[in-house]
């Protein structure tokens, strides 16, 4: 079943963990064995981190493929992947490193597994650098499961920079084939709502003060809708360490999800991280897209996979799609492009369409 060796050169565009995420999920659903040469060789801390390895093993153990030169700081690695499979998978960072991150490589590959599949996922479920897990289960999933699968995140405990310490399990089941997906019209926007939480030691007023300004600063903007951020102090039993941050989302009437947020870091101060998350989600809803920024490059290696044409209309195309869009395309060969949108209504805006024809990629164990 092996195919060609792909040759992936891990410090070009984005040149991050996320190029290793994206090639070797599609190497896993492929059947590609994989080199990757100069991994993160542009970071302060070149090669592999914690994260990036736990990753790499769990794929590796999804498939039961052979992984050579995987160790913390190895700038190459090989990969061979084997036929995926169901069951119970473990993936454990032992440090901050992002659970999100861990189920973005994972996905793909266990919706085209012979059984249904649990991902017990541990690290950082709030984390900088990466979504929050309130980011997942709130704007991801909704979305992503338009192309034709559910899945269920249930999050055990909560970790924080810089202990991690949290635990995620997805549990989902294989599809047949994924359907394409059209999210081009925006709608207008319904409602805003959001969670504020502190964990540990902080104050309960601090999530209040966040929830407040991030109030105060959407009102300049939008005065004419309810914005509901629920301050929340995390149950000692659900929260590992002490960490605060806000997410808010807007939601439209077409079903589209934004989203805007911050975390607490020492020194910084509440009103601060709440300001810092409204004014993300207000950039996001100002350019006219219907995905905000962090979803475009986590919609590509689907829109890839999928059976027919997909369509996404974006704000400015981040790096991260960049390079999400140029793996999909050396690896699985699917055709994307990307076009500045001809509606009247974005003409004065950075608004883009990307089109995609997928591969129709077919599980081949259902």
């Amino acid at each position: 079943m092996a195919g060609q060796l792909v040759e992936v050169d891990g410090g070009i565009m984005e040149g991050g963990g996320q190029i290793l995420r994206v090639s070797t999920a599609l190497s896993c659903l492929l059947g590609l064995p994989l080199r990757v040469q100069k991994i993160r060789a542009g970071r302060s801390t070149p090669g592999l981190r914690p994260q990036h390895l736990s990753g790499l093993e769990m794929i590796r153990d999804l498939c039961d493929g052979q992984l050579e030169g995987a160790e913390i700081g190895s700038t190459e690695i090989m990969f061979t992947p084997e036929k995926i499979k169901g069951g119970i998978h473990t993936a454990d960072t032992k440090t901050a490193g992002s659970v999100c991150l861990l189920m973005q490589v994972s996905m793909p590959c266990v919706l085209f597994a012979a059984s249904a599949s649990e991902l017990r996922l541990k690290g950082g479920t709030n984390a900088e650098m990466a979504p929050q897990i309130d980011y997942t289960t709130m704007v991801f999933k909704p979305i992503v499961e338009k192309f034709g699968f559910k899945f269920n995140c249930d999050i055990k405990m909560r970790g924080y920079y810089p202990k991690g310490g949290g635990e995620v399990i997805v549990r989902m089941s294989p599809v047949k084939q994924l359907n394409p997906i059209n999210l081009t019209d925006r709608g207008s926007v319904t409602k805003i709502y959001g969670r504020a939480f502190v964990a540990g030691v902080l104050p309960f007023k601090v999530a209040k003060d966040m929830a407040a300004a991030a109030v105060r600063c959407i009102r300049k903007e939008i005065r004419d809708l309810y914005v509901n951020i629920q301050p929340v102090q995390e149950p000692k039993d659900q929260a590992f360490g002490n960490g605060n941050g806000i997410i808010i989302i807007a939601e439209t009437s077409t079903g589209c999800l934004f989203a805007g947020s911050s975390l607490g870091k020492r020194g910084v101060n509440a009103d601060k991280v709440g300001i810092e998350a409204a004014e993300m989600l207000l950039a996001n809803l100002r350019h006219g897209g219907a995905v905000d920024e962090y979803l475009q490059d986590q919609l590509i290696i689907f829109m890839a996979l999928a059976c027919g044409v997909s369509r996404i209309k974006t704000g400015p195309v981040t790096l991260h799609t960049q390079t999400a869009i140029h793996f999909a395309e050396q690896l699985a060969k699917a055709k994307f492009s990307v076009k500045k949108s001809e509606d009247e209504e974005d003409a004065s805006k950075d608004t883009y369409i990307i089109e995609c024809q997928g591969i129709g990629m077919t599980n081949p164990y259902l």
